[in-house]
C-alpha cells in the first residue's frame, strides 16, 4: 500500500538521473529513451538553453495571477500561434481540450460534437466523452451529451456532420488510438465539410505537434487551417503546460469571465516554452523529417520481413510497430528494458516509438536492431 492512489501499473524503474535521450534508474542503469516522457520531452534532458531560462526565472518571480499582464505569456502566444490566432494556456493538454469544448459551444450556440473512435483527447469529464475508448469510459458515466463517435478514416463520416454541428474533433495522427495517420483526402473532405456547415474544426496537437512530425504542428502537412488547435505535452520540454488556439474571430467568444485557469501562463513554465519555440526553428525541424523519413525506411527494411509485424506507421518520430498478437507489447516493452531501452505501447498490440527529437541516427540504428532482435526472438 502507497499514499498514492493505484492509477497507473508502473514499471519497476525509477528514473531519477538524465541527459541528452539518455535516462538513468535508481540503480544507475542507463537507458536510450524512445518515448520522451509520452511525447514530452522532445529536446532532451540536459538542453542548456532552456535550464538557463528557467533557472534565470526561477530567480525571479515564479507566480502571478491573471490579473495581471504578462509580457512573457504574450512572447510565448505570438510565437506560437499561426497568423490569426489567440492563444489561451492552461496546463495540459485536457484542459486545452476542455477548452475548446467550451469555445466551440459559445461561438457556435450549438450542442452537438463528433469525434472518432480510438481518438484520445483526454480523461475530465468533457474531454473524455470525445475520447472514443469504450473501456475507459466505463463508471464515469453520464457523460457529456450530444457527442457522437465516428470511424476514423471514413467516408461516410462526413455525413454525420450538418448545420446541427458546433465542432468535430480530431487528431490528424492518432497517437494513443495506435498511431493511425489520417488520410489527406478525407481529412480535407471533413474540412470542406465543416465550413459549408458552419461547423468548427478542432484539431488535436496535444501529442503529434511541437515537432514531433517534423513540423510545428502535423496539420500543416495535410494543408488542412484548423478554426481552433489544441497542443501542450511538448511545448515547456516537462513543465507543465497547455493551450488553446483559435481564429480571431472564433477567440472574441471568450470574454473576461468565460472561461479561466490560476496557473495558466505561469512565468518559469513560459521562459521555458519561449526557449522550446525558437529552438523548433525551420532547420531543426527539417533535420526531424530527414530522421523520420530514415527511420521510417530502416524500419520497414529490417521489420518487413518478420511475420510478427503487421504494419508500420506514422511520421517523423512518432512511429507505431503493428504487433501479431502472438507477440505481445507488454513482453516487447519488458525485453527491451532489459536491453536499456524505453518504449511504449499504444492501441491494437502497437509498439509506440516517441523518442526526443534531437536523438542521433546512430542511436536509432542501435535501437531497430535490438527491437528486431526481441520481436524475431519472441516469434521464435
Amino acid at each position: 500500500m502507497t499514499a498514492t492512489m493505484h492509477t497507473y501499473n508502473q514499471f519497476p524503474i525509477e528514473i531519477v538521473d538524465g541527459h541528452d535521450f539518455h535516462l538513468i534508474d535508481q540503480n544507475n542503469k542507463a537507458y536510450v529513451d524512445l518515448t520522451s516522457g509520452i511525447g514530452v520531452c522532445n529536446l532532451g534532458y540536459s538542453n542548456q538553453q532552456i535550464t538557463a531560462a528557467v533557472t534565470k526565472q526561477v530567480g525571479k518571480v515564479w507566480h502571478i495571477s491573471n490579473l495581471y499582464p504578462n509580457t512573457l505569456a504574450e512572447a510565448v502566444a505570438e510565437d506560437l500561434c499561426p497568423d490569426g490566432y489567440q492563444a489561451f494556456f492552461c496546463n495540459s493538454g485536457t484542459e486545452a481540450n476542455e477548452a475548446a469544448i467550451k469555445l466551440a459551444h459559445k461561438s457556435t450556440s450549438k450542442e452537438e460534437i463528433l469525434a472518432f473512435d480510438y481518438g484520445f483527447h483526454g480523461r475530465t469529464l468533457g474531454s473524455l466523452s470525445v475520447t472514443g475508448y469504450p473501456h475507459i469510459q466505463e463508471g464515469f458515466q453520464p457523460l457529456m451529451p450530444a457527442v457522437d463517435l465516428l470511424a476514423y478514416n471514413d467516408p461516410a463520416a462526413l455525413a454525420a456532420i450538418t448545420e446541427n454541428t458546433a465542432a468535430v474533433m480530431l487528431e490528424v495522427i492518432q497517437g494513443e488510438g495506435g498511431i493511425n495517420v489520417g488520410d489527406q483526402d478525407w481529412l480535407l473532405q471533413v474540412q470542406k465539410k465543416c465550413q459549408e456547415t458552419g461547423t468548427l474544426l478542432i484539431i488535436d496537437e496535444v501529442q503529434s505537434g511541437m515537432g514531433r512530425t517534423g513540423y510545428r504542428f502535423a496539420y500543416e502537412q495535410f494543408g488542412l487551417e484548423p478554426d481552433i488547435i489544441t497542443v501542450a505535452k511538448g511545448l515547456a520540454n516537462g513543465l507543465p503546460v497547455g493551450a488553446l488556439l483559435a481564429k480571431n474571430a472564433v477567440a472574441a467568444h471568450f470574454q473576461p469571465g468565460d472561461h479561466g485557469t490560476t496557473f495558466g501562463g505561469n512565468k518559469v513554465v513560459m521562459a521555458s516554452a519561449k526557449e522550446v519555440l525558437a529552438q523548433l526553428n525551420p532547420a531543426f525541424l527539417a533535420e526531424v523529417r530527414t530522421k523520420g523519413d530514415w527511420l521510417f525506411e530502416t524500419l520497414h527494411e529490417e521489420l518487413d520481413s518478420l511475420p510478427a509485424v503487421e504494419e508500420v506507421t506514422g511520421t517523423g518520430l512518432m512511429v507505431g510497430i503493428h504487433l501479431a498478437e502472438t507477440v505481445p507489447v507488454g513482453h516487447v516493452i519488458s525485453l527491451l528494458h532489459r536491453q536499456g531501452i524505453l518504449t511504449l505501447s499504444a492501441r491494437g498490440n502497437t509498439l509506440r516509438l516517441l523518442p526526443p527529437l534531437i536523438i542521433d541516427q546512430a542511436t536509432l540504428a542501435e535501437s531497430v536492431a535490438a527491437i528486431k532482435k526481441v520481436i524475431a526472438d519472441l516469434s521464435a
